[in-house]
């Protein structure tokens, strides 16, 4: 079943069971995805829903840290939509996974930060977070300098 199939059909079941907070962050996310599908003008791809919840869970990781220390009930509610929202994405990718591959970037020639990226984020897209990528790409990097 496609992921935005089931991502209708997770929300419809949320909304029998009258369970508020999971209507919200379905509805929400499941309208995200409506409104691509539309500005495309076609079904979306699974990535391509991958790409809508992602989006979704980086706006409420910039929330929680904007409520952090001021608002923790906020910040809470945030962090029980991100769990909720990821459940739908596909098994991350392990450091060391990352890692194997950054280096072999470097070892092909890749020696500037874009580079590197450029060689690296499509292996992965949709599996792991580009900030996780770049952090382990600079670390990496700076060994070789």
């Amino acid at each position: 079943m496609p992921l935005f199939d089931t991502l209708q059909s997770d929300l419809n079941a949320a909304r029998k069971a009258l369970d508020k907070p999971r209507v919200l962050v379905l509805g929400t996310i499941f309208s995200d995805a409506k409104n691509r599908k539309i500005e495309l003008r076609r079904d979306l791809t699974d990535d391509e829903v991958i790409d809508v919840l992602r989006k979704g869970i980086k706006r409420r990781r910039e929330s929680i840290e904007m409520y952090a220390g001021k608002r923790d009930d906020l910040a809470d509610k945030e962090r029980a939509e991100v769990t909720i929202l990821e459940a739908y994405l596909p098994a991350s990718v392990s450091d060391d996974e990352l890692r194997a591959a950054v280096k072999a970037a470097i070892a092909a020639g890749a020696t500037q930060i874009g580079a590197v990226m450029g060689k690296v984020l499509p292996q992965f897209k949709g599996r792991a977070e580009g900030s996780a990528i770049n952090a382990i790409a600079r670390e990496e990097l700076s060994k070789q300098g």
